[in-house]
């Protein structure tokens, strides 16, 4: 669903970029309390990575479309709301910049729509259900399915409202919402599967390092020498730190193999029919006033290495750049926000003393 430039119109456009200057500004805030613990930060460095990684694994749907993960109820449920939506952010840009998906005008509208209106939306529909079902892991997997699911056409709902507002082609909006959130409804399918497999997955192993399962389920175990055993309670002695330590680091480390995998070598055999939003421009005429993208001759743009010329080693290597710039940017992101973090408490602790 990455709009491109000349879709929406300079108004509008602008309108949405302060929003989503907005949300990233109050998303930096916020996420200083999800980040305050130490393994928060790589993880949620790891998450945009793994979003960036998935969404170059187009599914087909129907009729010649095809969809892919938008990720903000995957991010907002793995690591939080406030840095899920700085997740979606560092990936858009990353995808905007870099290899010219999405536009550079269009960030703003790009960001609200797939990051703000997908984290709000979803998140909220998860707490509400995890707070009225039993509070069980299986409770977390299934409110992330239904959360996921109904989070898409929200977003196509939301575009659609923006395209009312500004819209640089005269096409009935009716038109434009039956089409988008009936198609984005069957992509919100495949996305709720995603997110529900990967949520599930990551509970299975680390259930401590899901931010929307705290406090539910049995007590953590961690996997060592291939055995599950309790988790050493924090307080019980110092050796409950390193264990912890280097099972994080192993789940980080297996985690970026996992992105570097997909983006790399899966997304060959990714659909190569348009996605959702591309399938409706083409077919209601909305596309009539694209714009040049103004990063088309990036060296990686449409995910080729354009050095390498066309190829599977152009698309794969260029997934590996993607991969490994985003989970480097994002790390950096958030580990300045929860730095942040720590000065702030270092200062609040400094004006006590002082009092």
């Amino acid at each position: 669903m990455h709009v491109p430039d000349g879709f929406i119109n300079a108004p509008v456009s602008v309108a949405a970029g302060a929003a989503a200057v907005a949300a990233v500004g109050l998303s930096l805030r916020g996420a200083r309390r999800e980040l305050s613990d130490e393994r928060a930060a790589p993880l949620a460095g790891l998450v945009a990575a793994f979003v960036f990684a998935v969404q170059m694994l187009n599914f087909p749907v129907a009729a010649g479309t095809s969809g892919h993960l938008l990720g903000g109820a995957l991010a907002a449920i793995l690591v939080g709301p406030w840095t899920g939506i700085l997740c979606i952010a560092v990936v858009l840009l990353m995808q905007g910049v870099l290899f010219a998906d999405g536009g550079l005008t269009a960030l703003g509208v790009n960001i609200t729509t797939m990051g703000v209106v997908t984290v709000l939306v979803s998140y909220g529909i998860f707490r509400g259900l995890v707070k009225v079902l039993p509070r069980r892991r299986r409770t977390v997997t299934a409110s992330a399915f239904v959360a996921a699911l109904v989070s898409v056409p929200a977003a196509a709902a939301f575009f659609t409202l923006l395209y009312a507002l500004g819209g640089t082609t005269e096409v009935p909006v009716g038109k434009v919402l039956t089409a988008m959130v009936g198609v984005h409804v069957l992509i919100g399918v495949g996305e709720a599967a995603i997110t529900a497999l990967t949520v599930g997955a990551v509970l299975a192993v680390r259930p401590d390092l899901v931010f929307g399962a705290r406090g539910i389920g049995a007590p953590l175990k961690l996997r060592v020498g291939g055995e599950l055993v309790d988790a050493p309670a924090p307080a019980s002695g110092t050796a409950a730190v390193p264990v912890a330590a280097r099972s994080a680091r192993r789940f980080w480390g297996v985690g970026l193999v996992s992105a570097l995998a997909l983006a790399g070598f899966v997304s060959l055999y990714a659909s190569t029919s348009p996605d959702g939003l591309e399938k409706v421009a083409a077919d209601q005429g909305i596309d009539k006033g694209a714009k040049p993208h103004a990063a088309e001759d990036s060296p990686l743009a449409d995910y080729t290495v354009k050095a390498l010329g066309e190829g599977s080693l152009s698309s794969g290597l260029a997934g590996v750049i993607g991969v490994g710039v985003t989970v480097a940017v994002g790390s950096g992101v958030f580990w300045a926000v929860r730095r942040r973090r720590a000065e702030s408490a270092s200062d609040s602790g400094a004006a006590r003393v002082d009092a």
